[in-house]
């Protein structure tokens, strides 16, 4: 039985601390992010990071979790709402977590961005697709199945919309495990600044 909506808990803007939290713990041994936040990012600022892709796709596209408890988010924006210009994170409410990250942690946050719009550009061009801007599962739950339930989920709404769902990852494990939910690679980059590679991928629907 494929997963639904129905079966999640639609995640509230009450949620998004929590969830930013949440996130940041299921990132922390991620390598982009450990090289992002290097050795000077708080705490606080770490979970604002993430707090912001939620607020975004709260406003523009919709965000789950497996139950209240928040043990995992995955959250996904059309296609044509994957930029996030200054006037749609001011729209979306999250200007004021991007501003309370510092100019310092930004400044190396913002250039990651910047390869990865120009290929979904390149990829998708004009077609409707949807975005998936985050998942991520906490740490405790992780390895329970709730990360596949999450993908399941994104993809039973990419079949209900008959449309290709798009996502960038950080490690070739997550490839893998992408793959077997039927993504495929469409393109491995190096991000700047960092240097470390993301791989860029996409689910056709069925038929």
């Amino acid at each position: 039985m494929p997963e639904t909506k129905r079966k999640l808990y639609k995640l509230q803007p009450k949620d998004v601390p929590t969830a930013g939290a949440m996130l940041a713990d299921a990132f922390r041994n991620d390598p982009v992010w450990k090289k992002v936040f290097a050795d000077d990012a708080t705490p606080r600022q770490r979970n604002l990071v993430f707090e912001m892709p939620v607020r975004y796709s709260l406003r523009y596209g919709e965000a789950y979790a497996p139950s209240e408890q928040l043990e995992g988010v995955v959250a996904w924006v059309p296609g044509h709402f994957s930029e996030m210009t200054a006037w749609r994170i001011f729209q979306s409410g999250a200007l004021w977590s991007g501003l309370k990250i510092g100019a310092k942690l930004a400044s190396r946050v913002q250039p990651l961005n910047d390869p990865m719009k120009r290929d979904r550009k390149e990829h998708m061009g004009e077609n409707p697709f949807l975005y998936l801007f985050v998942l991520g599962v906490a740490p405790a739950w992780q390895g329970k199945g709730l990360g596949g339930r999450l993908v399941r989920t994104l993809i039973a709404e990419g079949e209900r919309l008959k449309r290709p769902v798009y996502l960038e990852t950080e490690t070739e494990a997550n490839v893998a495990m992408y793959e077997k939910f039927g993504f495929r690679q469409l393109k491995k980059i190096l991000l700047p600044v960092i240097d470390l590679p993301m791989w860029e991928m996409v689910r056709e629907p069925e038929g």
